[in-house]
């Protein structure tokens, strides 16, 4: 499979489930708060590799920024520039005393997880998280990153070939689906 084949059948598949803008709206601000929150719970766990100081947090950022790589450059290089941030920022609320910096991990990862479950039930399509558990972490900052872009009017041809592939594979649905 292509890379750009491999894009379209993510960001199609994707689609299907957040049309509606209030669940897409809720994704963008649940999915970087699962983020941040794993990021600080993984930035407590480190050790030394050569002069370095690694974590766990840096090691996942650069995980799914190889992964993301595979699909699409542009969208890999600005998740990795706002991963890095918010790394940075992850790490200094991980320092601050465990049980501050455990509160504000969980609120905002089970918090962000209860957002995601709301938007959903306004969209009425479960979220892909319960099919696919895996996937759906993996893949999901990067399509923060794609619609991002798609709020801001950028790669607007990519956005237009999504639509008309929906708008293909709904009419190819069988009557009662």
């Amino acid at each position: 499979m292509s890379r750009e084949s491999k894009l379209m059948d993510m960001l199609t598949g994707y689609a299907a489930a957040h049309q509606h803008p209030v669940n897409v709206g809720v994704h963008m601000i649940g999915i970087p708060a699962i983020m941040l929150g794993a990021l600080v719970a993984l930035s407590w766990v480190s050790f030394e590799f050569r002069a370095y100081s690694v974590n766990l947090a840096w090691l996942l950022v650069a995980g799914f920024f190889l992964f993301y790589l595979t699909l699409d450059t542009l969208f890999a290089l600005v998740f990795l520039a706002i991963s890095a941030v918010m790394t940075l920022l992850a790490m200094r609320l991980g320092q601050l005393e465990f049980a501050v910096s455990a509160t504000i991990a969980a609120t905002l990862f089970f918090g962000g997880y209860l957002a995601q479950f709301i938007g959903h039930a306004i969209e009425r399509s479960p979220p892909v998280l319960l099919k696919h558990p895996i996937q759906a972490q993996l893949a999901a900052p990067f399509f923060t990153i794609v619609e991002l872009f798609q709020i801001l009017g950028l790669r607007d041809q990519l956005f237009s070939e999504v639509q008309q592939r929906l708008a293909r594979d709904a009419r190819n649905l069988p009557p009662n689906a």
